[in-house]
């Protein structure tokens, strides 16, 4: 469960925030806005920086930690059916880690999707009022015109810029610490996680008018579903580009000249990933042995691929479904229970089924 301030554990991508109310708690959100600084300066892993936004926005952490939350469930959701399938997440920060300090396609996702669900709870934040520091976009004031015409702006426009500028300066600033080649790959995938939110704003109207009519139009600009933020990553993270730095220093060359030179929506990485097929905690890999695979697929979620050739176990067990469901005028749908038996495939484990460790 990652709905509580503990969550909050940044581990690379980010910092850990440790405390034990959950978010949800009136006390811990009067004591940590009343006692800011003793709060920030017991978080461990903040730099300088991070700390100082900590003091002066306490309220921001506890949106933080439902932008935790968001994006740990979307990059699960996107992984659901591959080897690595982000549930690191869930057995301690330590394996994730792991997976973080490789320069992977994957550290890349993780970075681009957790700097995208900062900017999108700090700028839901804003809206919802939970915030001093902003509210709806101040910009979107008077009258506007589109290819339906004049409207006017009205209700509370989303502060994505807010969000952004914000999440920039606390996400970023650990990887401003540092000029190596790591730190400038992390800050370019956490500005593309920035921009993905913003892609997805979209303008909402209102008509009002005789009938219904659209005489007059009031709108605003509203971040879409999540969920868009994340199958956009997921598509730069199949899409991601092999770099190498330049001579210089500042910025990247594409690894293979055959391909075209990364845009700053694009997800980049240094080196090749690990296949995940085994338990190896250098690399944090939970390997695949227990998980389910499906057999009629052709595709990574495939028994053939999931199991990485070591075969699979199947069982067969029964549950409840709803079935023969007949809709009912008006306006119900009635079902049965039924018995279904069913088939379930696991991957079997390799003749070692330790972790492995090179240290």
């Amino acid at each position: 469960n990652m709905n509580f301030l503990p969550g909050i554990w940044w581990s690379l991508p980010l910092v850990l925030v440790w405390a034990t109310p959950p978010v949800t708690s009136s006390w811990w959100y009067m004591g940590a806005v009343g006692s800011s600084r003793v709060m920030c300066d017991n978080v461990p892993g903040l730099v300088s920086r991070q700390r100082q936004l900590c003091r002066r926005h306490p309220e921001a952490m506890l949106s933080i930690g439902r932008g935790v939350a968001a994006w740990t469930a979307e990059c699960q959701h996107q992984f659901r059916r591959h080897r690595w399938d982000c549930n690191a997440l869930e057995r301690g920060q330590r394996l994730l880690g792991r997976v973080l300090l490789r320069s992977s396609r994957e550290s890349a996702f993780v970075h681009a999707i957790s700097s995208a669900g900062v900017v999108f709870a700090i700028t839901r934040a804003c809206s919802q009022g939970e915030l001093k520091s902003c509210s709806c976009d101040p910009k979107k004031k008077g009258s506007a015109k589109d290819s339906k015409g004049h409207f006017d702006w009205g209700g509370c426009s989303d502060n994505i810029d807010y969000g952004i500028k914000f999440a920039r300066a606390f996400v970023d600033a650990k990887e401003r610490k540092g000029k190596d080649a790591r730190a400038l790959m992390n800050l370019h995938n956490n500005r593309a996680g920035r921009k993905a939110v913003k892609r997805f704003l979209k303008q909402e109207c209102k008509c009002h008018g005789v009938s219904g009519s659209c005489t007059l139009r009031t709108c605003w600009l509203a971040m879409a579903d999540f969920r868009k933020t994340g199958d956009y990553l997921w598509k730069k993270y199949n899409g991601a580009i092999q770099v190498v730095m330049n001579q210089d220093g500042t910025g990247f060359t594409v690894a293979n000249k055959k391909f075209k030179k990364p845009t700053k929506n694009d997800l980049v990485y240094f080196e090749s990933s690990p296949d995940y097929c085994i338990r190896d905690r250098d690399v944090g890999s939970l390997g695949t042995a227990g998980r389910v695979c499906n057999q009629t697929s052709r595709g990574m979620d495939s028994c053939e691929v999931m199991c990485c050739g070591r075969g699979y176990d199947t069982s067969r067990v029964s549950r409840m479904t709803k079935c023969e469901c007949k809709f009912h005028w008006c306006c119900a749908v009635r079902c049965q229970d039924c018995l279904e038996v069913v088939d379930i495939h696991t991957c079997k484990a390799p003749k070692s089924t330790g972790w492995i460790s090179r240290t």
